[in-house]
């Protein structure tokens, strides 16, 4: 309830730091000068000045001796003075007298007192008496008292009355912490969902701006809550550097949550050391995010049983993520049935990713039919993953249309794979439209086969370029080669033939003889056959057959008659048979066709 007073002075608030010396020494003087007023105004009183009493009264109430304070603010009250009134209220209520307290805050109220109207309100709130409450609020609130404004809008608030945000803003501009968070919060939620204030319009761009504003008021007046929601936005902002100075501040006043989020920021700025110190006080007052930190940063160490205590912590403080964490430790450890008990606990606590989890823990044991359920769950709870790997679920069943809409969910969703996986889809139905459009996802989320494949939906469409001789470099590329290229350094094996295949027409033999290589040493047969004619043509016929032979060996047919041809010319008849038998075999048919008819006239020339 409100005092009736001398306000009181910036070192009475404590919010200067004081040394002994000169300022212990000021002390003393203002300690002095109290009691000398205090003096004066027991003789004023004592001689019939209502108004000295009335000040003598709340300065005794204000430091709680009630006894001294009341026969002075009685004296006063009944003299008139409507401010003795409101005090006399207030000292009677914290004597627990409710009812005689509410009756003097009526007299003040009446004779136009502000703070005994918001006392009175409060009073009949507390009762249950919204109209009588609302009333006296109003009354205490356009008399401009900041309090009185702040609990009419809590009121208006919590019957969603269109005037809650008027009065709301009425206190924050008058300097109330919790309004001007409050009315942040407000602004952020119509933002953030598209929402408005009933009556108003407040858009959702101008809304961010203007709760920042309010975030940032509450935050400098000491509201730690504000100052989490300020770092929030900066951080989301980029600024990260004055994020971490308003998460500070609020952590040391006492909010786990700020904690937590500089443990994050300082973890991304490679501090982890500092970020475990920040983690460690919030999960000791019962973040379980922080205590999942403290978890992932011990397993990411090796020390499993410290993460699984930090993960039981989180978990005993609500965070169902303690859960999920448990299984996926259990899981790397090979501990199958305990990872599925705690996958198990996550997911009917509704975590959705913990419900993907157990359906993969199912399906790698065989239970497709226990996982398909848990798939659904998890996909119709949002989960990304789940909704691909419902496609692959029912693509290996051959329900193409049902893989496909699941596909299609988490392509929507930014699923690269999925998307690619559309855009296969697509290309088959030939819309070459839509495919592109899913394939151009799929490769700019990171998909080497999404690009590939968008590639060659790019090269088909290209008019034919005009032959280059070898050595005569084109700087020029196409947007087909860039994804080409894209796919190769993503270790696409056939993109990287492509785009060798692709230099070699440009005439740049370095570049084609380089890609060649990766894809050959990757395994790739057709880049090694394709390295091999390079460095033939370049007379490097030795090296040439060394990489014909890997690719023959992998069951190329081209490189194989190429041996036959290459032992043939040396004169190793046998040797050249050999591989021209190896060409019949692997084809193709006008391979097996030349290569037989060279078989035949080694043959022959064997048995002259």
């Amino acid at each position: 309830m409100d005092v009736m007073g001398e306000k009181a002075t910036l070192f009475e608030s404590g919010r200067f730091a004081q040394s002994s010396g000169t300022e212990s020494a000021r002390d003393e003087l203002v300690d002095m000068g109290e009691a000398a007023e205090e003096t004066r105004l027991a003789l004023a009183a004592q001689s019939g000045d209502a108004e000295a009493a009335s000040v003598l009264g709340a300065m005794l109430l204000r430091r709680g001796e009630l006894d001294a304070a009341e026969p002075h603010l009685r004296a006063a009250t009944a003299a008139g003075d409507r401010a003795a009134a409101n005090n006399l209220g207030v000292l009677l209520h914290q004597r627990g007298y409710p009812e005689e307290a509410a009756g003097w805050w009526r007299i003040a109220a009446v004779a136009g007192s502000a703070a005994a109207a918001h006392a009175l309100g409060r009073y009949h709130r507390e009762r249950g008496d919204e109209p009588a409450a609302e009333y006296w609020l109003r009354q205490s609130a356009e008399q401009g008292h900041v309090l009185g404004a702040y609990a009419l809008a809590d009121l208006l608030e919590h019957r969603g009355d269109a005037g809650a945000e008027y009065w709301l803003r009425s206190a924050a501009e008058r300097g109330h912490r919790e309004a001007a968070y409050r009315l942040a919060r407000a602004l952020d939620r119509a933002a953030g969902h598209g929402e408005e204030w009933p009556g108003e319009a407040n858009g959702p761009d101008n809304g961010v701006a203007e709760a920042e504003q309010w975030y940032r008021q509450a935050a400098a007046r000491g509201h730690r809550k504000a100052a989490l929601q300020l770092g929030a936005i900066l951080e989301r902002r980029g600024e990260l550097k004055e994020a971490g100075r308003w998460y500070l501040t609020s952590a040391k006043d006492g909010e786990p949550r700020a904690a937590c989020a500089l443990g994050f920021l300082l973890r991304d700025a490679g501090d982890t050391e500092s970020a475990a110190v920040w983690w460690l006080r919030a999960a000791q007052e019962g973040d379980g995010n922080a205590a999942n930190a403290l978890g992932a940063l011990h397993a990411e160490r090796g020390e499993t049983q410290t993460a699984e205590r930090w993960y039981r912590a989180a978990l005993d403080a609500g965070d169902d993520n303690g859960a999920y964490n448990l299984g996926l430790l259990c899981a790397e450890q090979g501990r199958t049935a305990q990872a599925e008990q705690w996958y198990r606990r996550a997911a009917y606590a509704g975590h959705r990713e913990a419900a993907n989890a157990l359906a993969i823990l199912l399906l790698q044991g065989g239970d497709t039919t226990g996982a398909e359920p848990w798939f659904s769950k998890a996909a119709e709870a949002g989960s990304v993953d789940a909704a691909f790997n419902l496609g692959i679920l029912y693509a290996g069943r051959g329900e193409e249309r049902m893989a496909l809409r699941w596909y299609e969910r988490a392509a929507a969703a930014g699923h690269a794979e999925a998307a690619l996986q559309v855009g296969i889809a697509r290309l088959r139905e030939g819309d070459e439209r839509e495919a592109e459009r899913h394939l151009r996802c799929a490769a700019g989320g990171g998909s080497a086969e999404g690009a590939y494949r968008l590639a060659t939906l790019l090269d088909a469409r290209r008019p034919p370029e005009p032959a280059h001789e070898l050595g005569e470099i084109v700087h020029e590329k196409t947007e087909c080669e860039e994804w080409y290229e894209r796919a190769a350094t993503q270790g696409h094996r056939r993109a990287q033939v492509r785009v060798g295949m692709l230099a070699a027409a440009r005439g740049d033999v370095v570049e084609a003889a380089r890609w060649y290589r990766t894809a050959a040493e990757a395994g790739s047969r057709n880049g090694a056959f394709n390295l091999g004619l390079l460095l033939a043509r370049e007379g490097s016929e030795p090296e040439a057959a060394v990489w014909w032979a890997r690719a023959a060996d992998a069951g190329h047919g081209r490189a194989a008659l190429r041996l036959a041809l290459v032992y043939a010319r040396r004169g190793e008849l046998a040797e050249g048979q050999r591989w021209a038998d190896r060409a019949v075999e692997l084809g193709p048919a006008e391979v097996a066709e030349r290569a037989g008819r060279l078989r035949d006239a080694l043959r022959e020339e064997l048995s002259a």
